[in-house]
Order: structure tokens, then sequence, then C-alpha cells
């Protein structure tokens, strides 16, 4: 059986524990937290980050939360979520990377950084400056999504993808975090609500941190 090493509050790992659900691949799950990686850990992953999956009956070990899910689309038939033609198995990698690079490089680094390091770790106080910028930059990321979905069914086309499910993972973290106003971005919000609700995710919005606290709207399936 895998194990995957993660942190609940990684959007990295929240995207391949998605990925694994929605194909039916059992795993159980080992909490870590980045700042307290050790040796053994560095022997598994030596960038010393989550997600890293492991079987260790078969002495395999997979690490990066885009190789990972890569080696499940090769490996499962069920669910394929790079779908569809060449050019939009494009997209789908095209707004993977867009998600996983500039959504989380405006929006949820920074508000994991000032909300929850900050109070874990180094026991300072948020920048309300940085978290005001993040948000403006949340509303921008947003009207991103709003307009792919005015034109299609899920966001790189007629069906569910890695796209959704990378969106979906950065978008959980930042709205956990506080981070996410929906007024005025009724697409998004309806296709976030509706992603919810699947069994697949079901599991992360059970997910709490001891000192930290979601938003009331945070586990509710139509909000």
């Amino acid at each position: 059986m895998w194990t995957l090493h993660q942190f609940p509050l990684c959007p990295f790992s929240r995207k391949v524990r998605i990925l694994l659900r929605e194909k039916g691949v059992p795993f159980g799950l080992q909490r870590l937290d980045p700042w307290k990686a050790d040796d053994d850990f560095f022997d598994m992953n030596h960038a010393g980050r989550v997600p890293v999956l492991e079987e260790t009956e078969k002495g395999i070990v997979l690490n990066d939360s885009t190789a990972i899910c890569e080696y499940f689309e090769e490996t499962v038939d069920k669910a394929p979520m790079i779908n569809g033609s060449a050019l939009n198995r494009a997209e789908i990698r095209r707004l993977v990377a867009l998600f996983e690079e500039n959504l989380f490089g405006d929006v949820t680094m920074p508000m994991m950084h000032e909300r929850m390091k900050k109070r874990l770790v180094t026991r300072e106080p948020p920048d309300s400056r940085i978290l005001r910028e993040a948000m403006k930059l949340a509303h921008a990321h947003l009207d991103y999504l709003d307009w792919l979905l005015d034109h299609r069914a899920w966001l790189a086309g007629p069906q569910m993808s890695l796209a959704d499910i990378a969106a979906a993972a950065q978008l959980s973290v930042a709205d956990y975090l506080g981070g996410i106003d929906w007024k005025d971005h009724q697409p998004t919000r309806d296709w976030y609500a509706a992603f919810k609700s699947r069994p697949s995710f079901g599991p992360l919005l059970a997910d709490k941190m001891d000192v930290i606290q979601p938003p009331a709207h945070y586990a509710q399936l139509d909000d």
C-alpha cells in the first residue's frame, strides 16, 4: 500500500490526495511538518519537500506532485486526468503550471507564510501589507478562472482534468487561511462548490490545524 508523506495545508499534497482518490488508489497518510523534516525524510527527497509517495514493499519512492500525478496517469487507466487530444493535454499542462507557479506564488504561498508559518514557526505577527496584496492578486486570478468557466465546462475543456485538481488544491489552502473573497466571482464559486462536493475532496475539508481555524464557509458544500 502507498504511504503519502504530506502536510495538511500543502496544496501540492492536496493535489496528489485528490488525484489518488479520483483514481481509486488506496493510500495512507503520514503527516510531516515541513519545518521538522529529518535526515530520513531528506534521504527520500533531497529537496526536503512534501509530497513524497512511498511503497515500501516494492521499494518505490516518488517525489514532486507533478511527477507523482504523471506516474499514476501512466499506470492507472481509471479517471484519466490528462485527457483529450494532444492539444487539450497541452492546455491541461499549461494551466497546471500557471496555477502552481503564478497562483501559488501570488496568493497561496504568501498566505501560508503570513498566516501559518509565522504563527506556528517564527512566532511573528503577519504583515498586513503582504496579506492585502495577496488578496488583491487573488481577485485577478479568480477573474481569469471566471473567464475560463464562462467558455468551458471545466477549466481546461469539456472534461474534468488535472487543471481543475491543481486549481482547487491551491484555492482550498488560500480559502482555509481566509485569503479568498468569492464575491463577484460566481462562475468560479459555483465550480468550486461543485468540486467540494466530490468524494475525493471531502477528506480535505475535514482536515483542521490545531491553532489555525478556517472561516465558517470553508467546509460548507454550497458556499
